[in-house]
């Protein structure tokens, strides 16, 4: 595995798993819809993708394209922060769903059955298709959005939050999403290992064992929190729907575990679901987004715990946007389980940011698997688990995963500050679609009023106030009941 750039090792073992048991805490914070290219892809462009270190870093050239609606290449561009409306690019929301993505990929909605790797030159086509009926359907979109701001890709500058972490301790440029849709079925594969053959996300549970039933099984802390409100995980499989409140809270919450030193071993956090919030979901305000993973890290880094804790920032899916690297064939299936579309799960999705962060993480490191190998996906958040605290696989695709623990490779835990003197951008903007429920907000609000006791009036929320005014209440609520 690559891991450069550390001058002390920590223990032995040709998987890297020694390294894990320095550290007690994984922390993982899962953002939305964004590719790798669009978040990080500049990270080092300057230095001709070498890091300071002297590893490749399979980041954009500049010389990317694909095909605009003319036939004319449209090439990769930079968002800084002159650029007109950057935090809300790529101005609206790009097509995400199975037959979105083979589109963005293959240049058709059906993916060819035998492996093939994508030419990847349908993404401004497809962004196209998207914005037209997103126009007629009244969706929100920044005035002035054109096809062709799909290509745009944000420089280190203007995330410069995400960019620090990012050079300051481990990037995965390698890292994909388990399958190639939408939001709900890559997070169950990253907290199940499945998503029993779903591959969008009309539905909304699933009947499928959880890593924190594992964890409570094995007698090992878990949390999950919500940012301003009762997570929506919660009602996603069975073994947590109905775990006591202890584990559940806001990111209020996750701020001071830390600094009491009260951190569970396993901690999943989300992000606020709202049009208005920190999901980073396209077109939302990415700003927000560079503070909550500024306040994430803030918060760990300050407490007690840091020096065995390990920070996984990941996003669940590339959301439509713009990435160069084809994604790779050969994946595990995970069950027997024939896939929505006939999706056989032999394929892994795009490439989405993913940033490794522990004081026992040399900086300036590129972390991949080795040619061969099973390349990292959501998956390997469980592998990870299940190897720091030996605890069996869900599925067999999370059984053949790797794990990330060869990237802990200091026996002493560094003491800089890598944010030290950035500042945590802010759009000045307000989103288009502020008015507007969020998809994931309908989500939570469909799952919530299941819970409502029969014969209690539920009013359906129409804007985005109502819709957090909801699950706020039945938030407090279930809090009450349990």
């Amino acid at each position: 595995m690559t891991a450069g750039g550390a001058t002390e090792q920590a223990g032995s073992g040709a998987d890297g798993a020694a390294g894990l048991q320095a550290i007690d805490h994984i922390v993982v914070l899962m953002l939305e819809n964004r590719s790798f290219d669009h978040m990080l892809g500049y990270l080092y462009h300057g230095a001709g993708n070498v890091t300071p270190t002297g590893q490749s870093f399979e980041g954009l050239t500049g010389g990317e394209s694909n095909p605009g609606t003319d036939g004319r290449p449209v090439p990769v561009f930079p968002i800084t922060a002159s650029t007109a409306n950057a935090y809300f690019m790529p101005g609206a929301d790009p097509g995400e769903g199975y037959m979105a993505t083979n589109s963005q990929l293959f240049g058709a909605t059906t993916a060819p059955s035998a492996p093939t790797a994508p030419a990847m030159r349908g993404f401004v086509s497809d962004y196209a298709y998207s914005l037209g009926w997103e126009s007629r359907e009244g969706w929100s979109i920044v005035p002035g959005t054109r096809p062709q701001d799909i290509m745009g890709c944000f420089t280190p500058e203007t995330l410069p939050v995400l960019s620090a972490l990012a050079r300051g301790y481990a990037v995965c440029d390698h890292w994909f999403c388990s399958a190639p849709t939408e939001t709900l079925p890559n997070r169950a594969f990253a907290l199940a290992g499945t998503s029993q053959g779903h591959m969008d996300d009309k539905t909304r549970t699933f009947t499928c064992p959880s890593i924190f039933g594992s964890l409570s099984a094995a007698g090992i802390s878990w949390s999950v929190y919500g940012y301003d409100a009762q997570p929506l995980t919660r009602h996603n499989f069975p073994d947590i729907s109905n775990a006591p409140a202890s584990h559940f809270g806001r990111f209020a919450d996750l701020r001071a575990a830390a600094a009491d030193g009260s951190l569970a071993a396993f901690t999943f956090v989300e992000p606020s679901w709202s049009s208005t919030g920190n999901s980073q979901h396209p077109n939302y305000d990415v700003a927000l987004g560079e503070q909550l993973i500024h306040d994430v890290y803030e918060a760990l880094r300050a407490g007690p715990q840091w020096n065995s804790t390990l920070l996984i920032i990941t996003y669940d899916e590339h959301g439509g946007c713009y990435d160069h690297v084809p994604p790779p064939w050969g994946a595990t299936a995970p069950d027997n389980t024939t896939g929505e579309f006939g999706f056989d799960f032999t394929r892994f999705g795009p490439r989405v940011p993913t940033v490794l962060i522990s004081p026992l993480i040399a900086p300036g490191t590129v972390f991949r698997v080795g040619d061969g190998a099973t390349p990292l996906d959501h998956t390997s958040i469980l592998k990870t688990v299940e190897t720091r605290w030996n605890l069996a696989p869900l599925t067999a695709r999370d059984a053949a995963a790797g794990h990330v623990g060869a990237v802990v490779t200091l026996t002493t835990p560094r003491t800089d500050d890598v944010l030290a003197g950035v500042v945590v951008p802010v759009s000045g903007g307000i989103t288009p679609a502020a008015d507007r429920i969020s998809h994931l907000q309908e989500v939570l609000v469909d799952l919530m009023a299941r819970e409502v006791p029969a014969g209690e009036h539920v009013p359906a929320p129409h804007t985005n106030e109502e819709a957090q005014s909801f699950i706020r209440e039945r938030s407090e609520a279930e809090t009450e009941h349990r």
